[in-house]
């Protein structure tokens, strides 16, 4: 057959100028003939890579181009050997070494399979941020899994970059995120979570189908009366279902105790009363105090008007981050102060006291909260709250709307969290050894109902409330759009005690106690945040 290069005639010449074979011999030993045919089926050999065509009728191979003087070497798997040498055994294909990168930096820096390893990406490290293309090199192909491309780097998830084995279910992956060691093991869990599709969460603890590290937690069902829960828009505390967790003492979960419709009522207090002044909230940073004073009256009519369309403008409501109650947390100095401080709303003020007393800390008092305003695209990031003066008091959460994934971890980031469902009406309280416990919300997530909003809310408020209840009722005009906010968002409400009792602020000489100086994105983090800072709450 004619190579690419060669004509019938100049093959020809070429073979009667090559030098003929000894003539072969009667009868070749019969393991030789074996090595012989095992050679030709050696893994990586083919005639067409080894620069040869298909066998003549004389049983040779002809060239497939003329040979040149001083070629170099092919670095593929080495043609069949003459018969003499099949009697020893075949050497492995041998390849040529990788010509070096022009484009490697100096010595001193690390590369490993042609990319760079930045000092936090070491073997061991499953994160994939610092690593970084040499220049000129192409973009790899994206995962299947939905690797996203940065320049010309793809920021693996699950470890394959540095050459390991891809766990078969998602469970499997965090666990060996969890006992992965090294520095920042939260982190790399905040990552994971934050990147999982929602269909692969099976190894989040969820404590409507508690079992494992989930255990019953005993209440002090004696310490409420039935008349103050129903007055709070609670069940009887006999009726709550309380867990804890294994390794977290003090952490307590109670899957929404309320009465039916009275979840309507915080969603609609958050919305509409709460960001009220003078109360303070994110948006008087950018606006103009008189722009603040009705932010309900403001969007009611866009947001009740709002299609599905992610390009609509934003209502001021829907650029909500946060509002602070009581005590006012000041973000330049990360302190409370005595001369920053508004009225804490009663309403709230009761419920969190009949929360911590069903939990055992009677006597609790409501002096500060802090509010958060979650979006599908908004994450938590990991911190500790350790800013109130009275740690032996507990700090109480409170969540509606959509779900969420909340990651509890210890005392230091290089321990792993464990991860947790958060739904709409969930409580949870941490106390004593898990009140400084470093925790982060890495996602919101749909209802997993798969209806807009969780059925909870779709239950209306019973006509007739207990004498001195603090729950009001709402109109369907006000829960119209309230449900249309919820439906791409999660609010969450935070208690916690300032002061012990008889306690006061240290005297603190040059500080302005009114000094609110974070910025929109300091607080809550959404999906386009290159990295998440340390924020408060949860």
């Amino acid at each position: 057959m004619r190579g690419p290069d060669c004509s019938s005639k100049e093959a020809g010449e070429l073979l009667r100028e090559r030098p003929q074979p000894q003539e072969q011999p009667a009868a070749l030993p019969r393991f030789a003939e074996k090595t012989r045919s095992a050679a030709r089926r050696t893994r990586g050999y083919s005639r067409k890579a080894a620069g040869t065509s298909a066998p003549t009728r004389t049983g040779r191979s002809t060239p497939s181009a003329p040979l040149r003087e001083n070629a170099p070497a092919y670095p593929g798997p080495a043609p069949p050997r003459s018969r003499a040498a099949l009697a020893r055994p075949w050497p492995a294909p041998v390849h040529a070494a990788r010509p070096p990168n022009p484009a490697s930096p100096s010595s001193g820096e690390e590369w490993e399979g042609g990319r760079r390893l930045t000092a936090r990406h070491r073997p061991g490290n499953l994160s994939h941020e610092d690593v970084e293309e040499p220049p000129g090199a192409p973009p790899d192909r994206p995962h299947r899994t939905g690797r996203r491309h940065v320049g010309t780097a793809v920021r693996g998830r699950d470890g394959e970059r540095e050459g390991r084995p891809r766990p078969g279910r998602p469970e499997m992956a965090a666990a060996a995120l969890t006992r992965e060691g090294g520095e920042d093991a939260f982190r790399r869990l905040f990552r994971f979570y934050r990147q999982r599709d929602a269909s692969d969460l099976r190894g989040v603890v969820d404590f409507s189908a508690p079992g494992g590290q989930v255990f019953r937690s005993q209440l002090s069902i004696s310490s409420v009366s039935d008349q103050d829960a129903y007055r709070a828009g609670l069940q009887p505390v006999s009726q709550w279902k309380a867990y804890g967790l294994s390794g977290y003492p003090g952490f307590i979960f109670i899957p929404n105790p309320f009465l039916p419709g009275c979840q309507r009522h915080w969603v609609k207090q958050c919305l509409k009363l709460y960001p009220e002044k003078p109360n303070v909230c994110n948006l008087d940073l950018h606006m103009a105090p008189e722009k603040t004073t009705d932010l309900w009256g403001q969007s009611k009519e866009q947001l009740r008007r709002k299609g599905s369309s992610k390009w609509e403008p934003r209502s001021l409501l829907e650029k909500l981050r946060w509002v602070t109650l009581g005590y006012h947390y000041n973000w330049d100095t990360k302190k409370y102060s005595a001369n920053h401080h508004t009225p804490f709303p009663s309403d709230l003020a009761f419920l969190s006291e009949q929360v911590a007393a069903a939990c055992g800390f009677r006597g609790f008092q409501a002096q500060a909260g802090i509010l958060n305003y979650y979006h599908f695209d908004s994450s938590l990031g990991i911190h500790v709250d350790e800013s109130e003066l009275d740690h032996s008091r507990p700090l109480l959460s409170f969540s509606f709307g959509q779900s969420s994934i909340f990651l509890l971890g210890g005392l230091k980031r290089e321990e792993a969290p464990t991860a947790m469902f958060m739904h709409s009406g969930d409580i949870m309280v941490m106390s004593g050894f898990s009140r400084l416990l470093y925790h982060a919300v890495p996602r919101v997530l749909a209802n997993p109902e798969g209806t807009a909003l969780p059925s909870c809310l779709d239950q209306a408020l019973p006509s007739d409330l207990p004498v001195g209840s603090v729950i009001e009722h709402s109109s369907d005009e006000d829960w119209q759009v309230c449900a249309k906010y919820l439906q791409s968002s999660r609010i969450n409400m935070t208690v916690r005690q300032v002061l012990a009792e008889g306690q006061k602020f240290p005297e603190e000489s040059g500080t302005n106690g009114k000094g609110q100086a974070p910025s929109e994105d300091s607080y809550h983090e959404n999906s386009k945040a290159k990295r998440h800072k340390p924020n408060r709450v949860s």
